[in-house]
């Protein structure tokens, strides 16, 4: 009995992973689809396509399929019409958060967003509600082996980079928004392909979570990632150690 038991939790847990894929997959196509409309096709000349692109390869997408979404996406007339759209509200012990999503249908989508709040603890707010708790950033990483610390603060500086931080994980460059694509475009010339590059909101000030609260903050999490529309959600908290030790147990 163990043996099979074991392997219906193998089962389950491929299951859970192939369904968690073909959730990031589809939020990618749909970035891909808004990009390749938004500018030309090929995305040597259009920056957010290239960004949606190595996004793509991140969650490892197949090549055929990301070349696919742009075709169909670039094709006349065909596919779902998407709009972006951004929520912003309070979470389970006054965690501001930020949800960002691309949607065809807005009331769907808004409803859906304000049903995950309401039943997890929180209650969403008016744009901008929260949002001036955060920073937009454009943010480059790479990994260690690339360059050293020296090489890649002074290739940030001439980027125009706002700040280059190397970690034991790899280096991170961050810069102001309207910068980005510049930043991005300058490193992988220098360094070639990032190992990621979006736009990201980095909370100016953080709540810290018991685990009680945790698990209520992070439950409302997971169910608004869980949301197809949903592509990003942000947060401004923070875990001690041993909260995420008791988590992850």
């Amino acid at each position: 009995m163990a043996g099979h038991s074991q392997f219906k939790n193998i089962m389950h847990r491929k299951g859970a992973q192939d369904a968690k894929r073909a959730k990031q997959f589809a939020k990618v196509i749909r970035e891909i689809t808004v990009a390749a409309r938004e500018g030309m096709p090929d995305p040597a000349m259009n920056p957010r396509l290239r960004a949606a692109v190595l996004a793509a390869r991140e969650v490892n997408m197949p090549k055929d399929t990301v070349e696919r979404a742009i075709k169909k996406a670039s094709g006349a007339g065909g596919g779902e019409d998407y709009v972006e759209v951004r929520y912003e509200g309070y979470g389970p012990a006054g965690v501001a958060v930020i949800v960002e999503g691309l949607t065809d249908n807005r009331n769907r989508t808004a409803s859906d967003v304000r049903a995950a709040f309401s039943k997890h603890g929180g209650s969403l707010g008016e744009t901008n509600s929260v949002s001036f708790m955060f920073q937009r950033l454009g943010v480059v990483t790479y990994p260690l082996d690339v360059a050293t610390e020296d090489e890649m603060l002074e290739a940030g500086i001439e980027a125009g980079a706002d700040n280059v931080e190397t970690t034991a994980e790899g280096h991170e460059i961050t810069c102001p928004v309207e910068s980005f694509f510049a930043v991005r475009d300058a490193l992988e010339t220098r360094f070639g392909e990032p190992a990621s590059a979006k736009l990201d909101w980095r909370p100016e000030t953080v709540v810290t979570l018991d685990e009680d609260k945790a698990r209520s903050v992070l439950k409302l999490i997971d169910v608004l990632e869980e949301n197809d529309d949903v592509q990003a959600v942000y947060a401004n908290f923070d875990l001690p150690d041993d909260v995420a030790e008791a988590l992850s147990a």
